[in-house]
């Protein structure tokens, strides 16, 4: 807490907190503490991975509704819930979110995983950076959810440049995060960042991000099964074409 009470009085912009807990009462009185500390908004990254066969998929989601309802009872700042791509039903979860009070949806939490050593014969793990093509995932999920849900939501994995920033906004977002950027090449690289941005604003003769935001996103009332069928037989058809019959 006292680190955040030091960002938020060192910068003159909304800080966001982000919590993980493990129990109700973890979440809740952490969350209050973020709130008297000054934080803007809270971020629930609820990163946890379920033994293979303890709870039902159903369980896990309620879970996240549980624990974001028991927060959204206990602060009166926005909460916003980070969300993992691996729910079996991704835009289920997310209304279910919305319904159940988070103000904003980050897509998508990044889980490290464990490699194995062949030579060693061990598990080890490490801190991997995101790559830019792992934003494709967040930002589909982005695009068919963007007229779907009215919380705010938010782009996170993968961005590196400014063209980064850019496809999240046409998809939908309404903010985009980086880490890997910033742990790479230092918190000087949010500018490069942002006049990358600005400059192919410029280039493409939009004025404000408002303009671009959500120009590529799936339409209201279109059917997003048959819209990623579509997507899919066409990229079949390219493949067809550059490599022939398969």
């Amino acid at each position: 807490m006292t680190h955040l009470e030091h960002v938020v009085a060192a910068v003159d912009v909304p800080v966001i907190a982000s919590l993980n807990g493990t129990t109700t009462g973890g979440w809740t009185g952490v969350a209050k503490g973020m709130q008297e500390a000054g934080a803007a908004a809270i971020e629930l990254n609820v990163y946890s991975v379920p033994s293979p066969t303890a709870d039902s998929g159903h369980v896990i989601e309620q879970r996240h509704v549980e624990i974001l309802r028991a927060v959204r009872e206990s602060v009166s700042v926005p909460v916003a819930v980070k969300l993992s791509p691996y729910f079996s039903s991704t835009g289920e979860m997310a209304k279910s979110l919305v319904e159940a009070g988070a103000d904003g949806l980050v897509l998508f939490n990044r889980f490290y995983q464990p490699d194995v050593d062949v030579e060693t014969l061990t598990v080890s793990s490490s801190l991997t950076w995101s790559a830019p093509q792992e934003a494709r995932l967040p930002r589909t999920w982005i695009a068919i959810l963007r007229n779907q849900v009215t919380a705010s939501l938010a782009g996170t994995t993968g961005v590196h440049h400014g063209h980064d920033v850019a496809a999240y906004l046409l998809a939908g977002a309404d903010v985009v995060m980086t880490a890997s950027a910033l742990l790479e090449h230092g918190p000087a690289h949010a500018g490069t960042i942002l006049e990358q941005l600005g400059s192919w604003m410029q280039r493409k003769g939009f004025a404000n991000v408002k303009d671009v935001r959500g120009l590529l996103a799936v339409p209201p009332g279109i059917d997003v099964g048959m819209h990623e069928r579509s997507g899919y037989v066409g990229v079949l058809s390219k493949a067809k074409a550059t490599y022939g019959e398969i």
